[in-house]
């Protein structure tokens, strides 16, 4: 059937004044009134559906309406008589936990029989059932969302309420308002994810770990996006740089101890912490690092020569030391006294118990502490010869339990006497000019117990001496220079073996040579020869933008672009018809990375190079330096404040330009501070070839009436004649050429 356009109009006409009568035809609501209805007009109703006990107690739901007033009011009935007529009375079908709270304070007279109550009531005739009524109060309510509650807590400490009184007013312990505080302090992002049913309250509690709002939210964006969001999952990604207080380090500082440095401390409010976490491991380190040491003092005042702290002391620490042999000490009368009681006991109850196949627990444990009580009077300490002492050392360190462990009595191979008496005769070629197993007790150690130094890996305590403590003693180089002029000298070897591969091939078979032939180790050469590239740890700034750095680099530039790299076969083809003095230089191009002439720290505990070894890699490389000629003025090398003349005390500089330049010269520096020495001495020695004896070719010799042995300087000959240039810039820039002229004949 066909509508035309007029009918619909009709159609939608009608239907609107449709609506407008159903409109009219709708009934308003109307609510039940509420009143005052005396406390005792009022009484149960069998019809409240509610007959487990949930929830808030009724004593508990007494006290809050005692202390804040009835918050919400009865739903009543008028109670009908037998006719239908009201009786004065009305019944509670919804409201009565509120009634027994009710009558609770009225039974405890805390509230009146007569007092009003606040009452809906509900017409007697009404169609609704007094059960409808209750079941809908109950089954209606909306339980408060978490969330809500946590930041309801916090408004109200906001606004001035202790955790006591909000425990008190809403019948939880303190520790429950707690934890409630502490998630709503989780970052808000994750609050609003919580909220909307993006995460458990159980994740939610592992992020209160942690107060970083930043780091939770970084935790939550990775545990988010990964297949495990477990709870403790969260919490070991919160907590893994920090560090728990069963930790040794935690155990050995004390946590007080950390707090009163200024350290935090994370706890976990939900489950068992033990004690929580150290959230400041930096902190940690340098409290446990300051009391070794202080440790170590104690134990100096003993007399050692050197004592070295360490938090761990690797396997083998003790490898190639001797150990002391001592004696225990005596116990003393009540030691004695306290140790034939404690052994009297013990014999006594063993006795007692003997042939019982069960021995009662708390015979058990004391049989165990008696144990523990004279074994630490039976462990003491071991009493040395005071000469042997004068030579030996100890060790400091931390337990895996955290209690200060300390090992006495280790004599090292250079502090033997024969060693002893070498060294002072000057007939150790290991501490020739080098500093490398010279006496640490040499002014860079601390020695503030009869010359006792403390070390940590390796390196004495305290540093370099200040200036005003240079006593014009000629001291040996510092370790750390050694190290980075033996780096210069190395990369020098490298190039210059890099350009002569006769030297290289020779270097190699004696290194191959040495390696099938020596059945001893052969470590301590200057050769890698696997090739393993050698890097340096110790270098100065300027190394890698040196002379022989910048050929090293273009001449592995040059051969990298020709070599077929990636593919062996086409390697293996190329180095085929490579000719013959191609090859070699590719073999000593490739060989100069393995030298390594770099002086290293002499690992005590037997890891590492040795003394000998680093003897016969430093006389080795002199043989290679000879070999190749090497010329470290050549390489590009000058004394700078930088690169030495800052870094040793004045001493060494008034003796780098006195080999250079003479007495004279020397003695115009002589009165100078340290800064304005080196500058000084800098401009004095530019151009001048001096090197310091680290940096000097061993076989190059000064002979009387010959040229001057290499790296004292081009004018160490005119000893005693200073030229208008030598002299200090500060005594010619403001006099006239001729009286400097005479200044400088002076």
């Amino acid at each position: 059937m066909r509508v035309t356009g007029s009918e619909i109009g009709r159609v939608a006409s009608g239907a609107r004044r449709g609506e407008n009568l159903m409109t009219k035809a709708v009934q308003k609501i109307t609510l039940s009134p509420s009143r005052d209805v005396p406390f005792d007009k009022l009484v149960l109703s069998q019809s409240n559906v509610r007959r487990i006990k949930a929830g808030v107690s009724v004593e508990e739901l007494a006290e809050d309406i005692a202390r804040r007033g009835l918050l919400q009011s009865l739903s009543v009935r008028p109670v009908l008589g037998d006719d239908g007529t009201e009786t004065g009375k009305f019944e509670i079908p919804a409201g009565g936990r509120r009634f027994q709270a009710l009558s609770l304070l009225v039974k405890h007279k805390r509230l009146a029989k007569t007092t009003p109550i606040p009452c809906i009531v509900r017409d007697g005739g009404s169609a609704i059932l007094a059960e409808d009524d209750s079941l809908a109060e109950n089954m209606q309510r909306v339980a408060l969302h978490p969330l809500d509650q946590f930041r309801a807590f916090a408004a109200l400490r906001d606004k001035g309420q202790s955790d006591a009184e909000i425990a008190a007013a809403f019948f939880v312990t303190p520790q429950i308002v707690k934890q409630r505080l502490k998630l709503a302090s989780v970052a808000p992002a994750l609050l609003e994810v919580y909220a909307e049913d993006g995460m458990t309250l159980e994740q939610l509690m592992a992020f209160t770990v942690n107060p970083d709002h930043a780091r939770q939210v970084q935790v939550w964006d990775v545990i988010n996006s990964s297949w495990n969001k477990e709870p403790f999952q969260i919490r070991r990604m919160l907590t893994e740089t920090s560090v728990r207080v069963s930790d040794r380090r935690a155990i050995f500082v004390g946590v007080d101890a950390y707090e009163a440095a200024g350290g935090t401390m994370l706890h976990d409010l939900f489950q068992g912490d033990d004690g929580g976490w150290l959230e400041d491991p930096a902190l940690l380190d340098r409290l446990v690092t300051d009391k070794l040491q202080a440790e170590a003092e104690t134990v100096a005042v003993e007399g050692w020569k050197w004592i070295e702290v360490a938090l761990d002391l690797p396997y083998g620490y003790s490898h190639g030391l001797r150990s002391l042999s001592g004696d225990p000490a005596p116990m003393t009368d009540e030691q004695c006294a306290t140790h034939a009681k404690l052994l009297a006991e013990y014999r006594a109850l063993e006795e007692e118990y003997a042939g019982q196949d069960d021995i009662p627990d708390e015979v058990d444990t004391r049989l165990g502490v008696l144990e523990t009580e004279m074994e630490k009077i039976e462990t003491r300490p071991l009493i040395f010869d005071a000469e042997e002492i004068g030579r030996a050392g100890a060790f400091v360190t931390l337990d895996r339990y955290g209690v200060l462990a300390v090992y006495r009595g280790y004599v090292r191979p250079e502090d033997e006497p024969v060693e002893e008496t070498a060294v002072q005769d000057g007939t150790d070629p290991a501490v020739a000019g080098q500093g490398a197993d010279r006496d640490l007790t040499d002014g860079h150690a601390s020695a503030a117990h009869g010359g006792t130094v403390i070390m940590s890996g390796g390196q004495p305590i305290g540093g370099d001496l200040p200036e005003d403590e240079d006593d014009g003693a000629l001291k040996p180089l510092p370790e750390r220079l050694v190290m980075e002029l033996t780096a210069h000298r190395t990369l020098a070897l490298r190039e210059a073996i890099g350009r002569s591969p006769d030297v290289a091939l020779t270097l190699l078979l004696l290194k191959l040579v040495t390696d099938t032939f020596r059945t001893s180790s052969a470590s301590g050469s200057c050769l890698e020869a696997s090739v393993r590239h050698v890097y340096m740890s110790a270098q100065a700034p300027n190394l890698k933008d040196s002379v022989v750095a910048k050929l090293v680099d273009e001449r592995h530039a040059e051969w990298e672009a020709d070599l077929p790299l990636g593919d062996d076969a086409a390697l293996w083809d190329y180095l085929t018809v490579l000719d013959q003095g191609s090859r070699l230089a590719l073999l000593a191009h490739c060989l100069s990375f393995g030298v390594n002439a770099l002086h290293e720290k002499v690992n005590p505990y037997g890891a590492g190079i040795s003394a000998g070894g680093l003897t016969r890699r430093m006389a080795h490389s002199d043989l290679v330096a000879q070999a190749v000629d090497l010329d470290m003025v050549e390489a590009g090398w000058e004394p700078t404040v930088d690169t030495y003349l800052n870094r040793v005390p004045k001493t060494r500089i008034l003796e780098a330009v006195r080999e250079a330049k003479g007495e004279g010269t020397a003695q115009l520096l002589d009165h100078l501070k340290k800064g304005e020495m080196a500058s000084e001495a800098e401009r004095l020695l530019k151009g001048s070839g001096w090197l310091p004896e680290v940096l000097r070719r061993n076989d190059l010799v000064a002979l009387h009436g010959e040229d001057c042995a290499e790296g004292l300087g081009a004018d160490a000959e005119v000893a005693d004649s200073v030229s208008e240039a030598d002299l200090p810039a500060f005594l010619t820039d403001d006099l006239p050429a001729e009286s400097a002229s005479m200044l400088a004949a002076e």
